[in-house]
């Protein structure tokens, strides 16, 4: 196995996560790691993720990010179980009112070349049977004050009075969404990918589908989408982002593969990884379709379409622990969030406000869910928008290929 060219290999890499000391991180000026305490946590964390992982590959993604291929059957949330990987449904048959069609095994996980090299000169490509990890680095993590922050989004959305920043970041969370309340067992939209630019005193700015239920400590979900998060990825791109937390944000709950818990089965796609092409105002739209669906015990995430072969991967519902997404999800929403530490809040979506529209504003197209008795309907949404001077939202219906749509976004501020 060929050694990366200008990337230390990941058996290397967790020798020096084991030698790096809290005085030596704490120079960094973008450190926020509170106590040696904290930042051992993180160590333990990072050395048990990664644990006797090998790479068979691995190159740069385009913000720089370093990508490890390994084996699917060695990813850390098969750790403990018998090493059987859940086979993913087709949903297209959903669409006609019928049952998902399940091949009767996983299609061979042939390489993925992006016919690309990295600026070191390593192909970008995943090997055979191997699936793309992002390498969470220990200084990614130091720039939170604990292992848990690094960890924790945060409760999702919720009516808010305009109110300036305050000291409690929690507190700073802003959204334009729409949602409805309806069991179901998932759902689908295509999401305009921008670029917001996020500053030194401002967090994340994120597009996503949140299906979730259960109320107070026992709120679970399972989200996917965009984000934009320097703190958290150390560059200013979106990625492609999950979550999912079983206890309102409390103690469960990772981006990602941050942690075990998504088990990932395509070798398209690196979660967390940099996207691009991205959306531009008044030229080209770039889109990522995304879907979630209940089936035999997992809940499955799709990328780039609704077949087989775009299943990401699964959630297993004994993440939920007997709460209420391990059978069902009781409320579906989609939009838009931002969250700010000091000064203002940044731009959501493209940064234009609703009104502007096609090729201006962000939007979401083809909004359906999976109601729990089969097939597929169209949502019927409710738009919210609890911080209208810095952030709107308009729903519409059309043809294919829109279908149930909305435009949302805006410049953000201080006064949000």
């Amino acid at each position: 196995m060929a050694e990366p060219l200008g990337i230390l290999p990941l058996r290397s890499f967790r020798d020096t996560v084991d030698k790096e000391q809290f005085t030596a991180a704490r120079r960094d000026p973008r450190a926020r790691v509170v106590s040696k305490q904290s930042f051992d946590e993180m160590k333990s964390h990072l050395l048990e993720l990664y644990g006797d992982l090998d790479a068979e590959h691995s190159f740069e993604d385009p913000a720089g990010a370093e990508v490890d291929c390994v084996p699917i059957e060695s990813q850390p949330s098969l750790r403990g179980t018998d090493g059987t990987i859940a086979v993913a449904p087709d949903l297209g048959p959903v669409l006609r009112g019928e049952p998902p069609q399940v091949p009767a095994q996983q299609a061979p996980r042939a390489p993925v070349n992006f016919h690309r090299r990295d600026r070191h000169g390593n192909e970008v490509y995943v090997p055979s049977g191997t699936i793309p990890i992002r390498r969470v680095r220990l200084a990614d993590m130091a720039r939170f004050a604990t292992l848990s922050d690094f960890m924790r989004k945060s409760a999702g959305p919720s009516p808010v009075p305009p109110s300036a920043p305050d000291p409690d970041t929690g507190k700073n969370h802003r959204y334009a969404y729409t949602h409805q309340t309806v069991d179901n067992i998932g759902g689908h939209s295509s999401l305009a990918v921008y670029a917001p630019t996020i500053t030194s005193d401002q967090v994340f700015s994120l597009a996503q589908h949140w299906y979730s239920g259960g109320t107070g400590n026992a709120h679970q979900t399972l989200e996917v989408g965009w984000q934009v998060y320097p703190a958290k990825y150390g560059h200013a791109n979106p990625v492609l982002f999950l979550y999912w937390t079983a206890d309102n944000y409390q103690s469960t709950g990772a981006y990602n593969l941050d942690s075990a818990g998504f088990v990932q089965t395509n070798s398209a796609w690196t979660i967390g990884g940099a996207l691009s092409p991205v959306s531009t105002k008044g030229g080209q739209q770039f889109e990522m379709e995304h879907a979630a669906y209940l089936f035999g015990g997992n809940w499955w995430v799709y990328a780039g379409g609704t077949s087989s072969s775009d299943a990401l991967g699964y959630y297993p519902t004994s993440l939920y622990s007997g709460g209420q997404m391990a059978s069902k999800a009781t409320e579906i929403t989609y939009g838009g969030e931002t969250v700010t530490s000091a000064v203002g809040w940044p731009a959501m979506g493209s940064g234009e406000f609703a009104s502007a529209g096609w090729q201006q504003a962000a939007y979401q197209r083809n909004l359906y869910y999976y109601p729990t008795g089969g097939g597929a309907q169209w949502a019927g949404l409710t738009a919210e928008q609890p911080s209208p001077a810095c952030y709107t939202l308009q729903l519409g219906a059309a043809a294919a290929p829109w279908g149930v749509y909305f435009f949302y976004g805006g410049s953000g501020g201080g006064n949000c």
